[in-house]
């Protein structure tokens, strides 16, 4: 009887020991897993969406530098930021569209050959086809994170009729956006801050030198 009551006991302590293991190992996996899969998507996104800001604010910020080297009237210098904001946005949109829509007929391509082999499980095909890229979605976004830093240049010199200032105060609002830029890219990507603050920094200064200076020298030879 004695024997019978030990061992009882031992098979319930197994038993025990077996749920405890089981509930220790299998849930910190799974969370692992899912939270290394949602970072990877969540910054791949990020980046792009920096890159396309970083666009937007160079380009429309050196569109206006350039209009402002030979013309000093505020109106025609906005315009032509909001021109450079539009067309910007429009070609972003478009590029990311044709480029995501290519990426997606691939893949479409390659479930019918997986589905026609039979290699493929249907629910495994079924998860594929939620995960397909959705060009419309690339396309918006792409447009929204060129306008973001499209905008920055546009507002720093809306309201200030002087023309020195103007230039100074759009100069200075660029850098800060573009160190504000360098930083959360280097943040995404984990590289090293300053250099990428600095990298990024130094190369909006050259486009928008390089662009202020040729239509200087263009305006200034009557062309």
């Amino acid at each position: 009887m004695a024997s019978n009551n030990h061992s009882s006991t031992l098979n319930q302590t197994k038993f025990v020991l077996q749920n405890n293991n089981n509930d220790l190992e299998q849930p910190p996996t799974l969370e692992i897993e899912t939270n290394d899969f949602d970072y990877s998507k969540r910054s791949q996104w990020l980046r792009a969406a920096v890159l396309g800001a970083n666009d937007g604010l160079v380009s429309t910020a050196s569109l206006m530098m350039g209009v402002g080297a030979v013309k000093q009237d505020i109106k025609v210098m906005i315009l032509s930021g909001f021109a450079g904001l539009v067309a910007g946005a429009c070609s972003m949109a478009i590029g990311e569209f044709v480029s995501v829509y290519s990426q997606l007929e691939i893949e479409v391509a390659q479930l019918k050959r997986n589905k026609e082999r039979g290699d493929e499980q249907e629910e495994d095909n079924d998860g594929e086809k939620e995960s397909l890229p959705n060009p419309l979605q690339a396309a918006a976004a792409s447009a929204l994170a060129f306008s973001v830093g499209a905008i920055v240049p546009l507002l720093a010199a809306s309201f200030i009729k002087e023309y020195k200032v103007r230039l100074g105060v759009v100069l200075g609002a660029v850098s800060i956006a573009l160190l504000g830029f360098g930083w959360l890219g280097a943040m995404l990507g984990k590289a090293p801050p300053l250099r990428s603050c600095v990298r990024v920094l130094f190369g909006g200064w050259v486009a928008m030198a390089i662009t202020f200076g040729l239509t200087k020298l263009i305006g200034s030879s009557g062309l």
